[in-house]
């Protein structure tokens, strides 16, 4: 059995926004940061359903300049992360949160070697 690592990075970052609402991210999202947790939630989470839908679109398209991009984002989240680690109100600093977040950047990066 191959595994995909595309779908295996895209499984964890999926993964990884529902951890992500345990984690209220929102607090530390640019341009959501000032919206109280209520409406942090709530923009937080909507805001998820378009963007959800258009890379289930992208995927179905088989597009494999989306999953190049997308491997790329993998890899760049993951600095992201490292950049906001020392925000007062990152909640993310358990291994659980960390191992989704490495593991989706390392299948980004093996999917950009094995292409």
């Amino acid at each position: 059995m191959e595994i995909d690592f595309f779908l295996l990075g895209l499984t964890l970052i999926f993964l990884h926004e529902m951890d992500a609402i345990r984690c209220r991210e929102w607090r530390i999202f640019p341009g959501l940061s000032f919206l109280n947790d209520q409406w942090g939630l709530i923009a937080f989470t909507f805001a998820h359903i378009p963007l959800i839908y258009w890379i289930f679109l992208e995927v179905q398209s088989g597009s494999e300049r989306f999953r190049d991009y997308f491997s790329i984002f993998l890899i760049v989240h993951l600095l992201l992360h490292l950049l906001f680690l020392m925000h007062k109100k990152n909640e993310f600093k358990d291994w659980i949160s960390w191992t989704i977040i490495a593991g989706a950047a390392i299948c980004g990066a093996i999917e950009l070697l094995l292409n």
